[in-house]
Protein backbone atom coordinates (compact mmCIF):
# COMPACT_ATOMS: atom_id res chain seq x y z
CA UNK A 1 0.00 0.00 0.00
CA UNK A 2 0.98 3.28 -1.08
CA UNK A 3 1.49 5.66 1.96
CA UNK A 4 -0.13 9.31 0.55
CA UNK A 5 0.97 11.67 3.72
CA UNK A 6 1.28 15.29 3.92
CA UNK A 7 4.44 16.53 4.96
CA UNK A 8 5.88 19.43 6.54
CA UNK A 9 2.28 20.57 7.69
CA UNK A 10 -1.73 21.06 7.18
CA UNK A 11 -2.91 22.66 4.03
CA UNK A 12 -4.22 25.57 6.33
CA UNK A 13 -1.01 26.16 8.38
CA UNK A 14 1.43 28.44 6.86
CA UNK A 15 4.92 26.94 5.81
CA UNK A 16 7.34 25.87 7.65
CA UNK A 17 11.13 28.20 8.31
CA UNK A 18 13.85 26.31 6.26
CA UNK A 19 14.80 25.13 10.19
CA UNK A 20 11.93 23.13 10.87
CA UNK A 21 12.30 19.53 12.01
CA UNK A 22 12.57 16.70 9.47
CA UNK A 23 9.56 15.22 8.45
CA UNK A 24 8.72 11.60 8.29
CA UNK A 25 7.34 9.95 4.74
CA UNK A 26 4.85 7.31 6.34
CA UNK A 27 3.16 5.77 9.23
CA UNK A 28 6.33 4.46 11.02
CA UNK A 29 5.96 0.72 10.79
CA UNK A 30 7.82 0.05 7.52
CA UNK A 31 10.92 -0.45 8.48
CA UNK A 32 12.10 -0.20 5.10
CA UNK A 33 10.78 3.36 4.46
CA UNK A 34 12.09 4.56 8.04
CA UNK A 35 15.66 2.66 7.87
CA UNK A 36 15.78 4.56 3.98
CA UNK A 37 14.74 7.84 5.55
CA UNK A 38 17.52 7.61 8.21
CA UNK A 39 20.22 7.57 5.69
CA UNK A 40 19.24 9.80 3.08
CA UNK A 41 20.62 13.48 3.11
CA UNK A 42 18.42 16.27 4.54
CA UNK A 43 19.69 19.09 2.91
CA UNK A 44 21.07 19.84 -0.62
CA UNK A 45 24.66 20.42 1.17
CA UNK A 46 24.60 16.93 2.54
CA UNK A 47 24.22 14.68 -0.82
CA UNK A 48 27.27 13.52 -2.08
CA UNK A 49 27.60 13.47 -5.94
CA UNK A 50 25.60 14.57 -8.69
CA UNK A 51 27.14 18.42 -8.48
CA UNK A 52 26.09 19.56 -11.10
CA UNK A 53 21.98 18.75 -10.84
CA UNK A 54 22.85 20.30 -7.32
CA UNK A 55 23.99 23.10 -8.36
CA UNK A 56 21.72 23.90 -11.17
CA UNK A 57 18.71 22.97 -8.06
CA UNK A 58 20.68 25.72 -5.67
CA UNK A 59 20.38 28.32 -8.43
CA UNK A 60 16.52 27.54 -8.98
CA UNK A 61 15.89 27.63 -5.14
CA UNK A 62 17.76 30.44 -4.79
CA UNK A 63 15.91 32.49 -7.71
CA UNK A 64 12.25 31.17 -6.20
CA UNK A 65 12.83 32.54 -2.91
CA UNK A 66 14.38 35.89 -4.47
CA UNK A 67 10.98 36.42 -6.28
CA UNK A 68 8.96 34.80 -3.54
CA UNK A 69 7.30 32.29 -6.12
CA UNK A 70 6.92 28.66 -6.42
CA UNK A 71 9.45 26.41 -7.36
CA UNK A 72 9.00 25.71 -11.28
CA UNK A 73 7.84 21.95 -12.29
CA UNK A 74 10.76 19.83 -12.31
CA UNK A 75 11.62 16.11 -13.79
CA UNK A 76 13.79 13.76 -12.35
CA UNK A 77 14.69 10.47 -14.27
CA UNK A 78 17.23 8.20 -13.85
CA UNK A 79 18.27 4.47 -12.92
CA UNK A 80 16.46 3.04 -10.01
CA UNK A 81 18.15 3.90 -6.67
CA UNK A 82 20.02 7.29 -7.72
CA UNK A 83 18.22 9.50 -5.49
CA UNK A 84 15.50 10.99 -7.13
CA UNK A 85 13.38 10.49 -3.83
CA UNK A 86 16.05 11.89 -2.16
CA UNK A 87 16.03 15.40 -4.11
CA UNK A 88 12.13 15.65 -4.06
CA UNK A 89 11.94 14.83 -0.29
CA UNK A 90 15.11 17.66 0.17
CA UNK A 91 13.98 20.74 -1.89
CA UNK A 92 10.91 21.14 0.54
CA UNK A 93 12.90 21.17 3.66
CA UNK A 94 15.14 23.85 1.34
CA UNK A 95 11.93 26.04 0.50
CA UNK A 96 10.47 25.46 4.17
CA UNK A 97 7.10 24.42 2.57
CA UNK A 98 4.88 21.12 2.47
CA UNK A 99 4.86 18.29 0.85
CA UNK A 100 2.46 15.68 -0.70
CA UNK A 101 3.51 12.76 -2.02
CA UNK A 102 1.99 10.20 -4.22
CA UNK A 103 2.87 7.23 -7.25
CA UNK A 104 1.73 6.89 -11.13
CA UNK A 105 -0.08 3.79 -10.47
CA UNK A 106 -1.98 4.87 -7.47
CA UNK A 107 -3.71 7.67 -9.35
CA UNK A 108 -6.23 5.36 -11.56
CA UNK A 109 -8.51 7.93 -12.03
CA UNK A 110 -8.89 12.06 -11.94
CA UNK A 111 -10.71 11.94 -8.57
CA UNK A 112 -7.79 10.19 -7.00
CA UNK A 113 -6.13 13.03 -7.57
CA UNK A 114 -8.53 15.97 -6.36
CA UNK A 115 -7.50 15.48 -2.31
CA UNK A 116 -3.87 16.61 -3.46
CA UNK A 117 -5.08 19.52 -5.70
CA UNK A 118 -7.25 21.10 -3.27
CA UNK A 119 -4.88 20.57 -0.01
CA UNK A 120 -2.01 21.93 -1.84
CA UNK A 121 -1.17 24.88 -0.46
CA UNK A 122 0.73 28.26 -1.97
CA UNK A 123 4.48 27.13 -2.89
CA UNK A 124 3.87 23.70 -1.59
CA UNK A 125 5.47 20.36 -3.42
CA UNK A 126 3.35 17.32 -5.07
CA UNK A 127 5.76 14.74 -5.94
CA UNK A 128 4.71 11.83 -7.93
CA UNK A 129 6.71 9.05 -8.03
CA UNK A 130 7.02 6.84 -11.17
CA UNK A 131 5.07 9.40 -13.39
CA UNK A 132 5.24 7.67 -16.72
CA UNK A 133 2.85 5.13 -14.91
CA UNK A 134 -0.16 7.33 -14.56
CA UNK A 135 -3.33 6.84 -16.84
CA UNK A 136 -4.06 8.60 -19.97
CA UNK A 137 -7.43 10.25 -18.25
CA UNK A 138 -5.52 11.24 -15.38
CA UNK A 139 -2.46 12.16 -17.66
CA UNK A 140 -4.84 14.99 -19.95
CA UNK A 141 -6.30 15.64 -16.63
CA UNK A 142 -2.93 17.26 -15.26
CA UNK A 143 -2.19 19.16 -18.40
CA UNK A 144 -4.49 22.34 -16.98
CA UNK A 145 -3.50 21.98 -13.53
CA UNK A 146 0.28 22.65 -14.28
CA UNK A 147 0.17 25.10 -16.94
CA UNK A 148 -2.92 27.41 -15.39
CA UNK A 149 -3.66 25.81 -11.56
CA UNK A 150 -7.45 25.54 -12.97
CA UNK A 151 -9.04 22.16 -12.50
CA UNK A 152 -12.12 21.16 -14.56
CA UNK A 153 -14.97 19.48 -13.26
CA UNK A 154 -17.93 18.11 -14.55
CA UNK A 155 -21.26 17.77 -12.84
CA UNK A 156 -24.53 15.53 -13.93
CA UNK A 157 -24.87 14.32 -17.29
CA UNK A 158 -26.56 14.71 -20.49
CA UNK A 159 -28.63 17.91 -20.97
CA UNK A 160 -28.01 18.80 -17.37
CA UNK A 161 -24.14 18.46 -17.23
CA UNK A 162 -22.41 21.45 -16.29
CA UNK A 163 -18.46 22.15 -15.75
CA UNK A 164 -16.81 24.01 -12.96
CA UNK A 165 -13.67 26.12 -13.64
CA UNK A 166 -12.17 25.55 -9.98
CA UNK A 167 -9.12 27.56 -8.99
CA UNK A 168 -6.00 26.40 -7.11
CA UNK A 169 -2.79 27.86 -5.79
CA UNK A 170 0.10 28.14 -7.35
CA UNK A 171 2.04 25.10 -6.16
CA UNK A 172 5.11 23.04 -7.78
CA UNK A 173 4.96 19.36 -9.38
CA UNK A 174 7.78 17.17 -9.37
CA UNK A 175 7.74 13.75 -11.11
CA UNK A 176 10.09 11.13 -10.97
CA UNK A 177 10.23 8.47 -13.54
CA UNK A 178 13.08 5.67 -14.70
CA UNK A 179 11.82 5.41 -17.69
CA UNK A 180 10.89 8.80 -19.31
CA UNK A 181 11.10 7.62 -22.78
CA UNK A 182 7.23 6.22 -21.65
CA UNK A 183 6.26 9.54 -21.10
CA UNK A 184 4.04 11.57 -23.72
CA UNK A 185 5.58 14.91 -24.78
CA UNK A 186 2.32 17.26 -23.49
CA UNK A 187 3.53 15.63 -20.27
CA UNK A 188 7.25 15.92 -20.67
CA UNK A 189 7.17 19.69 -22.07
CA UNK A 190 5.23 21.14 -19.04
CA UNK A 191 7.96 20.47 -16.61
CA UNK A 192 9.81 23.49 -17.23
CA UNK A 193 13.08 21.72 -15.22
CA UNK A 194 14.75 18.42 -15.89
CA UNK A 195 17.09 16.24 -14.55
CA UNK A 196 18.96 13.51 -15.42
CA UNK A 197 20.55 11.50 -12.74
CA UNK A 198 23.37 9.51 -13.70
CA UNK A 199 26.11 7.12 -11.63
CA UNK A 200 27.88 7.54 -8.75
CA UNK A 201 31.62 7.15 -8.67
CA UNK A 202 33.35 4.64 -6.44
CA UNK A 203 34.61 7.86 -4.31
CA UNK A 204 31.24 8.89 -4.33
CA UNK A 205 29.88 5.89 -3.16
CA UNK A 206 32.63 5.44 -0.60
CA UNK A 207 31.80 8.62 0.66
CA UNK A 208 28.61 7.92 1.05
CA UNK A 209 29.03 4.45 2.80
CA UNK A 210 31.26 6.58 5.10
CA UNK A 211 28.55 8.88 5.85
CA UNK A 212 25.64 6.20 6.56
CA UNK A 213 27.99 3.92 8.83
CA UNK A 214 28.37 6.84 10.95
CA UNK A 215 24.28 7.34 10.82
CA UNK A 216 23.77 3.50 11.96
CA UNK A 217 26.60 3.94 14.79
CA UNK A 218 29.27 1.58 12.75
CA UNK A 219 32.41 1.80 12.44
CA UNK A 220 34.06 1.04 9.39
CA UNK A 221 37.59 1.41 7.92
CA UNK A 222 38.38 3.82 5.04
CA UNK A 223 39.52 0.58 2.77
CA UNK A 224 36.08 -0.97 3.63
CA UNK A 225 34.21 1.59 2.63
CA UNK A 226 35.79 1.20 -0.95
CA UNK A 227 35.58 -2.39 -1.14
CA UNK A 228 31.23 -2.01 -0.34
CA UNK A 229 31.31 0.42 -2.87
CA UNK A 230 33.22 -0.73 -5.48
CA UNK A 231 30.56 -3.63 -5.62
CA UNK A 232 27.19 -1.25 -5.50
CA UNK A 233 26.97 -0.81 -8.97
CA UNK A 234 27.06 2.85 -9.05
CA UNK A 235 23.76 3.25 -6.84
CA UNK A 236 23.53 4.32 -3.50
CA UNK A 237 20.98 2.54 -2.94
CA UNK A 238 23.07 -0.64 -3.41
CA UNK A 239 25.58 0.42 -1.42
CA UNK A 240 23.00 1.02 1.51
CA UNK A 241 22.04 -2.87 1.56
CA UNK A 242 25.15 -3.67 1.25
CA UNK A 243 26.58 -1.48 4.43
CA UNK A 244 23.68 -3.19 5.90
CA UNK A 245 24.20 -6.92 5.14
CA UNK A 246 27.93 -6.23 6.54
CA UNK A 247 26.89 -4.51 9.45
CA UNK A 248 24.43 -7.04 10.42
CA UNK A 249 27.25 -9.68 9.12
CA UNK A 250 29.99 -8.37 12.01
CA UNK A 251 27.47 -7.93 14.70
CA UNK A 252 26.71 -11.44 14.52
CA UNK A 253 30.19 -13.10 13.49
CA UNK A 254 32.39 -10.20 14.78
CA UNK A 255 32.54 -7.68 16.86
CA UNK A 256 33.88 -3.74 16.16
CA UNK A 257 35.06 -2.09 13.38
CA UNK A 258 34.00 -3.27 9.57
CA UNK A 259 37.24 -4.18 8.23
CA UNK A 260 38.37 -5.10 4.91
CA UNK A 261 38.57 -8.54 5.58
CA UNK A 262 35.33 -8.66 7.09
CA UNK A 263 33.43 -6.64 4.51
CA UNK A 264 34.89 -9.27 1.88
CA UNK A 265 33.86 -12.27 3.86
CA UNK A 266 30.57 -10.85 4.45
CA UNK A 267 29.87 -9.94 0.58
CA UNK A 268 31.08 -13.06 -0.41
CA UNK A 269 28.48 -14.81 2.09
CA UNK A 270 26.25 -12.58 0.21
CA UNK A 271 27.49 -13.72 -2.80
CA UNK A 272 28.24 -10.69 -4.60
CA UNK A 273 31.80 -10.76 -6.50
CA UNK A 274 34.11 -7.81 -6.62
CA UNK A 275 32.69 -5.96 -9.99
CA UNK A 276 28.95 -6.11 -8.24
CA UNK A 277 27.57 -8.94 -9.96
CA UNK A 278 25.30 -11.41 -7.46
CA UNK A 279 24.17 -15.16 -8.50
CA UNK A 280 21.58 -14.76 -11.01
CA UNK A 281 24.05 -12.69 -13.11
CA UNK A 282 27.20 -15.17 -12.66
CA UNK A 283 23.87 -17.94 -13.30
CA UNK A 284 23.16 -15.76 -16.65
CA UNK A 285 26.52 -15.88 -17.58
CA UNK A 286 27.08 -19.20 -16.99
CA UNK A 287 24.31 -20.09 -19.02
CA UNK A 288 25.31 -18.32 -22.07
CA UNK A 289 28.36 -19.70 -22.05
CA UNK A 290 28.34 -23.51 -21.08
CA UNK A 291 25.12 -24.04 -22.61
CA UNK A 292 24.94 -21.79 -25.84
CA UNK A 293 28.36 -21.49 -26.24
CA UNK A 294 28.81 -17.79 -25.75
CA UNK A 295 26.37 -17.06 -27.90
CA UNK A 296 24.61 -15.89 -29.90
CA UNK A 297 20.96 -16.79 -27.93
CA UNK A 298 17.75 -15.82 -27.68
CA UNK A 299 16.55 -14.06 -24.52
CA UNK A 300 13.46 -16.28 -24.65
CA UNK A 301 15.68 -19.56 -24.85
CA UNK A 302 17.86 -18.12 -22.02
CA UNK A 303 15.37 -17.60 -20.05
CA UNK A 304 13.83 -21.06 -20.60
CA UNK A 305 17.07 -22.48 -19.68
CA UNK A 306 17.44 -20.46 -16.28
CA UNK A 307 13.54 -21.07 -15.23
CA UNK A 308 12.98 -17.56 -15.19
CA UNK A 309 10.60 -14.36 -17.42
CA UNK A 310 12.25 -12.99 -19.62
CA UNK A 311 11.23 -10.08 -18.73
CA UNK A 312 13.30 -10.48 -15.50
CA UNK A 313 16.36 -11.10 -17.66
CA UNK A 314 16.03 -7.66 -19.31
CA UNK A 315 14.79 -5.37 -16.93
CA UNK A 316 16.44 -7.10 -13.60
CA UNK A 317 20.17 -8.84 -14.73
CA UNK A 318 21.24 -7.68 -18.57
CA UNK A 319 21.71 -3.28 -18.26
CA UNK A 320 24.32 -4.09 -15.16
CA UNK A 321 25.91 -6.74 -17.59
CA UNK A 322 25.57 -4.59 -21.03
CA UNK A 323 27.14 -1.63 -18.65
CA UNK A 324 30.16 -3.41 -17.51
CA UNK A 325 30.77 -4.73 -21.26
CA UNK A 326 30.43 -8.55 -20.55
CA UNK A 327 27.31 -8.58 -22.50
CA UNK A 328 26.38 -7.97 -26.27
CA UNK A 329 23.00 -7.21 -27.93
CA UNK A 330 22.74 -7.94 -31.64
CA UNK A 331 19.91 -8.90 -33.84
CA UNK A 332 20.69 -12.12 -33.72
CA UNK A 333 20.81 -12.70 -29.82
CA UNK A 334 22.75 -12.36 -26.76
CA UNK A 335 26.83 -12.75 -26.95
CA UNK A 336 29.20 -13.08 -23.74
CA UNK A 337 32.22 -11.18 -24.62
CA UNK A 338 35.89 -12.36 -23.57
CA UNK A 339 35.21 -9.94 -19.89
CA UNK A 340 32.55 -12.58 -19.17
CA UNK A 341 34.70 -15.63 -19.83
CA UNK A 342 37.74 -13.49 -17.83
CA UNK A 343 34.97 -12.71 -14.69
CA UNK A 344 34.03 -16.21 -14.33
CA UNK A 345 37.56 -17.32 -14.98
CA UNK A 346 36.76 -19.63 -17.71
CA UNK A 347 39.07 -20.20 -20.35
CA UNK A 348 38.46 -17.52 -23.74
CA UNK A 349 37.37 -19.16 -26.77
CA UNK A 350 39.57 -18.81 -30.27
CA UNK A 351 38.63 -15.92 -31.95
CA UNK A 352 38.51 -18.28 -35.12
CA UNK A 353 35.81 -20.73 -33.58
CA UNK A 354 34.09 -17.65 -32.35
CA UNK A 355 33.27 -16.13 -36.04
CA UNK A 356 32.56 -20.10 -37.32
CA UNK A 357 30.02 -20.65 -34.51
CA UNK A 358 28.39 -16.99 -35.75
CA UNK A 359 28.80 -17.85 -39.62
CA UNK A 360 26.27 -20.68 -38.31
CA UNK A 361 23.84 -18.44 -37.13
Amino acid sequence: MVRQPVIGGSAGEPPKPPHAPAFTLGGGDNEQERLDEELRPQRLDDVVGQRAVVERLKIMLNAARKRKEPLGHLLLDGPPGLGKTTFATVLPRELGTECQITSGPVLSAPKDLLPYLTNASYGSILFIDEIHRLPHTVEEFIYPVMEDFRVDISLGEGLNARTINMRLKQFTVIGATTRSGMLTAPLRDRFVNREHLDFYTIEELADIVRRNARKLHTKISEDASFEISRRSRGTPRIANNLLRWTRDFVDSEAEGEITTELAREALARREVDDLGLDRQDRRYLETLIRVFGGGPAGVQAIAHSMNLAADTLEDEVEPFLLRCGLLQRSPRGRIATAGAYQQLRLPVPDPESVERQKRLF
